[in-house]
């Protein structure tokens, strides 16, 4: 008897890919993934986790992983001007006041997804380099030789994106002319430091943040400053931290005691892309930074991710071989919109957070009232739409 179960191949094993898998698994189908690094894993920093995302968590089983591998994030959260002289609060509930908000190690993020997956499901050190489809199979070449087929296949392989050619034009990513420097720092040696809080500072052409992750064990930093060239894409480029520490000398005394104690960080060069047209054709779908590479600034990369794969699961756990193809359609459909306000809304949030309008009283007003935004944002079910959708279809 024929497998009636729809098979993926999900190409990129980050966490978008990761969660997709699971939540794809979940709903009975058949996922392999394949990542091109030889083994799984992140460098040393933090992903900021909310509401939108954790409810998606929370229903493939990782509800309690994400409770004890990371932080929660409380309500002693703020804004602050450069000085330290406060702004305003920091939005961290949806309206209800469901408070889902946490710091995560990347790395303990990918562990947990990988670790859920079912024996031999991932491949490492598959680097893609092909894709074609006929009929009702997909096939994706690897530059060790191996092929994999499937009825669908999911490019989950970032802003440098080896698939997205076989979906879109060729477009150039937007360099945003600033870098992230980035790393973490043991709580232990900054005692003082409010464990359970998510804290900006905003000065005139860059910003510092802090939030907490491992339960407070870890405070995971990010130094946002102007970059005088563009830089190559990397999270993991080794920065200075001398140069660090001068970027932010004469800020609050907080942001100095911090770098004073840290002795190495992460340089990261602050890319996007403007929105696609369409991301998906024939048997294959774009999802996460493949499909939607995004600021910083509103925290959604990795959240928004999480909401595609959820999205992309519960449509295609209706579909068949025959309606694959319209199931991938309509999971585009669903998602495009709201990815692509997000990815403004990262934009604009970073010209409040780094000062662009000289008035800092408007700019202040901007960051207190931008909290109706975020409860929006964290609200957001992307599950009854993708249900809808899923119907829809049959």
């Amino acid at each position: 008897m024929a497998e009636k179960r729809l098979s993926v191949v999900v190409v990129g094993g980050g966490i978008g890919g990761l969660f997709a898998a699971n939540a794809l698994i979940a709903r009975g189908l058949r996922v392999s993934v394949f990542e091109q690094a030889p083994s799984l894993g992140e460098v040393g920093a933090g992903v900021f986790l909310t509401p939108n995302s954790v409810r998606q968590l929370q229903r493939v089983g990782f509800g309690p992983a994400v409770e004890s591998r990371g932080a929660r994030v409380g309500p002693h959260s703020r804004y602050f001007r450069h000085d330290g002289t406060p702004i305003a609060p920091v939005q961290v509930t949806d309206s209800s006041g469901w408070n889902a908000t946490f710091g995560m190690h990347r790395a303990d993020l990918v562990e947990m997804l990988a670790a859920a997956l079912p024996p031999q499901a991932v491949h490492t050190g598959h680097r893609c380099i092909g894709f074609e489809q006929a009929g009702e199979v997909a096939r994706v070449r690897f530059a060790n030789g191996a092929t994999a087929e499937a009825d669908v296949v999911i490019a989950a392989d970032g802003i440098h994106s080896e698939l997205r050619q076989h979906v879109a034009p060729p477009s150039r990513s937007v360099f945003h002319g600033s870098v992230a420097y980035r790393g973490v720092i043991e709580h232990q040696r900054i005692a003082h430091w409010p464990a359970a809080s998510w804290l900006m500072w905003l000065g005139k052409g860059k910003h510092f943040l802090t939030f907490p992750l491992r339960a407070g064990g870890l405070i995971n930093y990010v130094g946002f400053v102007p970059a005088d060239e563009e830089m190559k894409e990397s999270w993991s480029a080794p920065g200075d931290p001398d140069v660090l520490r001068r970027e932010f000398a004469g800020w609050d005394p907080r942001i100095e005691t911090l770098l004073s104690r840290i002795e190495a960080t992460f340089r990261w060069a602050l890319y996007d892309r403007e929105p696609l047209q369409g991301w998906s054709r024939g048997r294959l779908t774009l999802l996460g930074d493949a499909a939607h590479p995004m600021l910083p600034h509103l925290g959604q990369g990795a959240n928004q991710s999480i909401e595609d794969g959820m999205a992309l699961a519960t449509i295609l756990g209706r579909a068949d071989r025959n309606t694959a193809v319209a199931a991938l359609l309509a999971y585009e459909g669903l998602r495009r919109e709201r990815v692509a306000a997000v990815q403004r809304g990262a934009r604009e949030n970073g010209l409040r957070y780094d000062s662009a309008n000289p008035d800092l009283g408007v700019r202040d007003a901007e960051i207190a009232a931008h909290a109706a935004f975020r409860r929006r944002l964290y609200d957001h079910d992307v599950v009854p739409e993708a249900e809808a959708a899923a119907l829809a279809l049959a």
